[in-house]
């Protein structure tokens, strides 16, 4: 396995207010904890090329941020020089088994975000937001994915707004932002 993927090795890139690296780096699982801070981060919407189906996963019960909830296709932290892009692509290889994607775009390049906290760990990340087609069916790595399904737009919706749904906090928030944009308005 890649060290690089790998939680215990892992570095997340801490960040000035406007998402500029301040130069200084931490490990990504003892730098999430209740006073969190700005750190570099991105999500990714994978849809299915054949039908625009989006691709929602279901954390795993055994991650240490936020597990067992449903979420977007896919998040993550860029390494210490690694482009988001980049990150989009090893983090989607690692997690989804979805070694390429295509027309990956940027939607969302200023989007940042803190939680409430959730089992005593903040989220506080500028999170850049990201769309990216799937030709291929995930094959994900369970200590990252607990469940996957690929949903309609619509029925995507209705789960953000079911509020006993466990969903996490960052897709309820950026789907107010994403449900304007293209490709997401014409869904």
């Amino acid at each position: 396995m890649d060290t690089a993927t790998e939680p215990e090795t892992e570095q997340v890139v801490f960040v000035t207010e406007d998402g500029v690296p301040t130069g200084e780096t931490g490990p990504k699982l003892a730098s999430h904890h209740e006073h969190t801070r700005l750190h570099l981060a991105f999500s990714c919407y994978v849809l299915r090329r054949s039908d625009d189906a989006l691709l929602i996963t279901q954390r795993a019960f055994e991650k240490r941020v936020w597990p067992g909830v449903w979420t977007n296709s896919v998040c993550g932290h860029p390494a210490p020089g690694e482009s988001l892009e980049a990150a989009v692509g090893r983090r989607a290889a690692y997690e989804l088994g979805l070694p390429s994607l295509s027309g990956l775009r940027c939607v969302l390049p200023n989007y940042r975000y803190r939680t409430p906290p959730f089992q005593g760990i903040v989220e506080n990340e500028f999170c850049p937001v990201f769309v990216a087609w799937a030709d291929d069916e995930p094959s994900p790595n369970p200590v990252e994915v607990g469940d996957w399904r690929w949903v309609a737009w619509a029925d995507y919706t209705e789960l953000l707004n079911d509020v006993t749904a466990d969903v996490s906090y960052w897709a309820k928030d950026q789907f107010a932002q994403l449900k304007g944009i293209e490709p997401f308005s014409g869904l």
